[in-house]
C-alpha cells in the first residue's frame, strides 16, 4: 500500500503541474469572476490563467462579418467592430442590432475562460450607422456653438442610442486640430484652435459618465447606459502637408505639444477608455510605429492606462504598398505600444506572426501582458463580466423625441451668420414668416443625406431623403412659415423663372457633395455645381439668403456681393428644423466661427495667430440677431 500511496501522490502532483502549465486553474472559484474583488486582483487572477493564444486573441479586433463561431472559438477574439455602413440588415431595428451583438457575445462567453468581447462602432455624430438614429451636427458645427455643456449632453444621448443597439464602445471623439481645410476629415475636427478642442473633450464624460471625484486619468465607464469612448487620432492627424489625409505632419516639438497634443491631456484626465492611433506620419515616421510617442509619451508621461488601438488596417499600412513587409509591421506596431489591432488583411497571418515573434522573444512577453492588462482593465471597469448581454430595454432611446430636440438645439447654436444686409440698418434676417410668396432653391435644400454629410448610414454618406428619418431644410421652412405663405421650391431655377415669379425673397441652400476621409481631400474647396449658377440666378434677381451646407469653409467670392445674407450651416444632421428656427427668428444667431474662413485657397494653410492673417471672415466671427 505504501508504494501505491506514493504513486498516487506523485500522479496527483503531476496532474496539478499539468493543469498549471496549461493555465487550467480552477475556474468556478476564480477571483476574476468575483465583482467584490479589487480590480487589480481580478486582472491578475484572469491573466494567470491565460495561455499565450488567449492573450493574443484579446489583442485582435475583427470586423462583424468575420466574427464567426469558428474564428472566435479558435482565436479567442477579444473585440469586434462594425466598419462604416456595416449593419445586421438594411434599416435594422434596435432589436436586430441587439440580437446580432448578443450572438457574437455568446460565442465569446462559450470559450474556455468566458472573456466577453467589446463591440465597437463609429458613432461620430450620433449613432450614425443606425437607421432612425438622431444625427447630430458634425464636430465642425459643434465647435461653432462654443458650448461644452451642450456637447456633453450630445455624448450622453449618443451613448444611450448606441447602447440601445447593444453596442458598448464608440470610436469617438475625434480630437484632431484641423489646421488645413483641404483635409477631407476637417468636419470631424471641432476647431483649428486647440483650446476649443480641449473644451469639447467634455463629450467624453458625456459618453462614459463622470469620473468619480477621487479618480483622475483612470479609464472609466459608468454602467449599461454609457459607452467606452476613443480619443483619436493620436497624434497630429490634423496637421498633415496640404491637408492630405493620412499624410505626413511636419512640426517641431513646440508645434506638436502646443497644438496637437493638448486635447489628449484632457481626454486622459477625463478617463477616456481608449486612444486610437493615426494613419498619418509625424516628421516621416508612421504614428503606428512611433514608440517614443505611444509608449514614451502617452503611456509613460501622460500615464494613460486604457487601450491603445490601431486604426482600421493601420498596422498593414505601416509599409507601402499595404502589407509589403508584414512581419516588420507587426513587430513595429506592437513594440511601439499598440494594445489592440483593428482589422487585418489576413487574420491568420497576423495571429501566426504575432505568436511566432513572441515565442522567438522578438516581442517580449511583458509587452503582451501590458496590452492584455489594459484590455481587461477596460472590460472589468465597464462591468462586461457581470453583465455581458444586451437587452431591448433601451430601444426607445434610438431617435427619441428628446434627442431630436437636443440635435435641433445644437443646429440652432451651430449656425454662423456671416452677412446680414449691406449694413446693420438694413438686415434681411430674421425673415418674415407671413408674406406672399417665397422661393427655396439649391441642391441642398431638399436632401437629407447632403445635410447629414459623410459617416451617415454608410462611410461616405448617401444622397437623397430615404437614408434615414429626419427633416430637410425645405420641409423645415414649410413647417415654419405662415400657412398663407406660398413656398415654391425649384432646385436650379433660371433667371427668367426668378424674375417672373414675384417672390418676396429667396432661400438658397447650396454646398459640398458627400465625402469622408481621403475622398474629401480637396485642392479647390469650391461649392459643387450647380450651386454657383443657382446663387447667381437667384441672388441677382431677388433678395436672398444663402445657406451653405459644407464640412468646412469654402470659396465664397465673387458671390457674396450679390447676396443679402450668408449663413454657414456646416453639416447639421437630421434636424433641419433648427435651421428654420433661426432663419425666421424664433431664436437668434449665436454661433461663432471655430475655423478661419479664407479668401482664396492660395492662402492655405492659414490659422488664427499666423502672420499675414488676412481672412474673409476671421476665427471667432459671427453676427448675432435677436429672436422676435
Amino acid at each position: 500500500m505504501g508504494s501505491l500511496s506514493y504513486l498516487l501522490q506523485r500522479l496527483g502532483l503531476l496532474l496539478l503541474c499539468c493543469a498549471v502549465a496549461a493555465n487550467k486553474l480552477p475556474l468556478a472559484s476564480a477571483k476574476y469572476k468575483d465583482p467584490k474583488e479589487p480590480l487589480g486582483v481580478r486582472i491578475k487572477s484572469l491573466m494567470s490563467r491565460m495561455t499565450l493564444e488567449e492573450k493574443i486573441g484579446q489583442m485582435i479586433q475583427v470586423e462583424r462579418v468575420n466574427a464567426t463561431a469558428e474564428v472566435i472559438r479558435k482565436y479567442f477574439i477579444g473585440s469586434v467592430f462594425s466598419g462604416g455602413g456595416s449593419v445586421p440588415t438594411p434599416n435594422a431595428s434596435p432589436e436586430a442590432w441587439v440580437n446580432m451583438v448578443n450572438e457574437i457575445q455568446k460565442k465569446a462567453l462559450s470559450t474556455r475562460l468566458g472573456i466577453p468581447i467589446i463591440y465597437g462602432i463609429d458613432a461620430v455624430h450620433g449613432h450614425n450607422n443606425a437607421y432612425n438614429a438622431t444625427i447630430f451636427p458634425h464636430n465642425i458645427g459643434l465647435g461653432a456653438t462654443r458650448d461644452p455643456g451642450l456637447v456633453k449632453r450630445i455624448g450622453e444621448a449618443t451613448a444611450l442610442e448606441v447602447r440601445a443597439t447593444g453596442i458598448q464602445y464608440v470610436f469617438a471623439p475625434c480630437i484632431a486640430v484641423c489646421r488645413d481645410p483641404r483635409w477631407g476629415r476637417c468636419y470631424e475636427s471641432y476647431s483649428e484652435d486647440h483650446r476649443l478642442v480641449q473644451q469639447m473633450t467634455e463629450i467624453i464624460p458625456g459618453l462614459q459618465g463622470d469620473l468619480p471625484t477621487n479618480q483622475t486619468g483612470v479609464p472609466f465607464v459608468a454602467g449599461k447606459t454609457k459607452v467606452a469612448a476613443c480619443a483619436k487620432h493620436f497624434v497630429g492627424d490634423g496637421g498633415t502637408l496640404r491637408g492630405m489625409n493620412a499624410n505626413n505632419t511636419v512640426t517641431s516639438a513646440n508645434g506638436l505639444l502646443g497644438i496637437h497634443m493638448p486635447a489628449y491631456y484632457d481626454a486622459v484626465n477625463k478617463g477616456v477608455a481608449t486612444v486610437m492611433v493615426s494613419y498619418s506620419s509625424l516628421n516621416g515616421l508612421k504614428m503606428h510605429a512611433n514608440k517614443k510617442l505611444i509608449t514614451g509619451f502617452l503611456k509613460n508621461k501622460l500615464k494613460f492606462r486604457g487601450i491603445v488601438i490601431s486604426d482600421y488596417l493601420g498596422v498593414d499600412q505601416i509599409t507601402t504598398p499595404l502589407g509589403a513587409n508584414y512581419s516588420h509591421s507587426v513587430y513595429a506596431a506592437i513594440t511601439a505600444g499598440l494594445d489592440m489591432i483593428m482589422g487585418s488583411s489576413n487574420l491568420t497571418e497576423l495571429i501566426d506572426e504575432l505568436t511566432s515573434q513572441v515565442k522567438r522573444k522578438l516581442i517580449p512577453m511583458s509587452r503582451i501582458d501590458d496590452a492584455v492588462e489594459r484590455i481587461l482593465r477596460v472590460k472589468f471597469t465597464m462591468g462586461l463580466f457581470e453583465d455581458p448581454m444586451a437587452d431591448n430595454s433601451l430601444a426607445k432611446h434610438l431617435g427619441s423625441k428628446e434627442h431630436r430636440e437636443l440635435a435641433r438645439e445644437a443646429v440652432r447654436k451651430s449656425l454662423v451668420l456671416l452677412k446680414n444686409g449691406e449694413n446693420a440698418d438694413k438686415p434681411l434676417l430674421p425673415l418674415p414668416k407671413k408674406t406672399n410668396k417665397i422661393l427655396v432653391a439649391g441642391t441642398h435644400a431638399n436632401n437629407l443625406g447632403y445635410q447629414c454629410g459623410g459617416w451617415t448610414i454608410t462611410w461616405q454618406g448617401l444622397s437623397g431623403n430615404n437614408l434615414t428619418i429626419g427633416t430637410t431644410i425645405l420641409a423645415a421652412v414649410k413647417n415654419t412659415v405662415d400657412r398663407t405663405t406660398n413656398v415654391v421650391y425649384k432646385q436650379n431655377p433660371d433667371t427668367n423663372f426668378v424674375k417672373s415669379g414675384e417672390f418676396d425673397y429667396a432661400i438658397v441652400v447650396v454646398g459640398e457633395k458627400l465625402y469622408a476621409e481621403g475622398f474629401g481631400d480637396s485642392t479647390n474647396l469650391t461649392i459643387s455645381e450647380p450651386g454657383p449658377s443657382t446663387m447667381e440666378n437667384v441672388c441677382g434677381s431677388v433678395k436672398c439668403v444663402v445657406v451653405v451646407v459644407s464640412g468646412r469653409p469654402v470659396v465664397m467670392q465673387p458671390y457674396i456681393s450679390n447676396m443679402d445674407a450668408l449663413v454657414a450651416a456646416w453639416l447639421p444632421g437630421t434636424e433641419g428644423q433648427g435651421v428654420a428656427d433661426v432663419l425666421f427668428g424664433d431664436y437668434g444667431f449665436t454661433g461663432k466661427l471655430a475655423r478661419t474662413w479664407f479668401r482664396t485657397v492660395d492662402q492655405l494653410p492659414m490659422n488664427v495667430g499666423d502672420p499675414h492673417y488676412d481672412p474673409l471672415y476671421p476665427f471667432g466671427f459671427g453676427l448675432v440677431t435677436n429672436p422676435i
